[in-house]
């Protein structure tokens, strides 16, 4: 794997290969290790940014196109699955994630991605191709299908029933932070769960921002935001939350 790169911020710790290789139509191992873990807020995580929007992973869920949130404890099988007619090299941003979605650290690597074996005889290359401006190219596939696959709308897929239930924990988790007044570990438990695509998440991350929802609740100390606010519900909006519509009408004389 070569040289090793290692980047320290406040306690956190990350080792990663200073470069992958993989090919096209495979998947490839990314070991990602993480320095005394068990010093780290318990809901902390990573998060992987710039990969192809066509490569997946097998652990984690997906944010935005090429980025990926990942349990700490998933980075021992942390493996990316790379399609056929995919070809080229992308920086890769790792960062250790803690409350608040605050970086705690954060580290680089490549990903070199070599295209397939070409089976094809050279008459049957096409004489030309169109001019593509991302580092990425999709030789095998239209370049509209990748784009109707990941850049049509920000919003996760579908969520599967695993998917749903672990942000349904992660809100009703939340939900006893605020009721306890810990505003900030609610708003990280909600974050998760809301960038996972679960709507009623998003609604209560708003809630945390909202001046008129923070004055209900009597919190002290916190500053309220309307615009992250509006932001959230927003979101919750796209996701599907007609109550949105609502706090987005109270929100309006802020």
């Amino acid at each position: 794997m070569g040289r090793f790169h290692l980047a320290q911020r406040t306690q956190a710790r990350i080792w990663v290969a200073a470069e992958f290789a993989a090919r096209a139509a495979s998947e490839v191992l990314l070991p990602i290790r993480i320095g005394s873990p068990e010093a780290l807020p318990p809901t902390s995580f990573v998060r992987l940014r710039g990969l192809p929007p066509v490569v997946s992973l097998n652990e984690g869920y997906s944010i935005a196109p090429g980025s990926w949130a990942i349990p700490l404890q998933a980075l021992p099988t942390l493996k990316a699955n790379i399609p056929a007619g995919v070809a080229g090299r992308s920086e890769l941003i790792i960062s250790v994630v803690g409350a608040d979605g605050i970086p705690l650290a954060e580290a680089r690597t490549t990903l070199v991605i070599e295209p397939e074996p070409s089976t094809r005889k050279s008459s049957e290359t096409p004489a030309a191709a169109p001019a593509n401006p991302s580092p990425f190219v999709t030789p095998l596939a239209p370049p509209i299908a990748a784009g109707r696959r990941n850049y049509a709308t920000p919003r996760p897929l579908e969520l599967s029933i695993a998917e749903r239930e672990k942000a349904e924990q992660l809100v009703r988790q939340g939900d006893q932070y605020l009721a306890q007044g810990k505003i900030g570990g609610a708003r990280l438990l909600y974050r998760q769960a809301a960038s996972a695509g679960f709507a009623l998440a998003a609604i209560r991350l708003g809630t945390t921002y909202d001046p008129a929802e923070l004055a209900r609740l009597q919190v002290e100390g916190i500053s309220p935001d309307a615009v992250e606010a509006r932001k959230w519900y927003e979101r919750a909006r796209e996701l599907g939350a007609p109550e949105a519509d609502e706090h987005l009408a109270r929100l309006s004389g802020y």
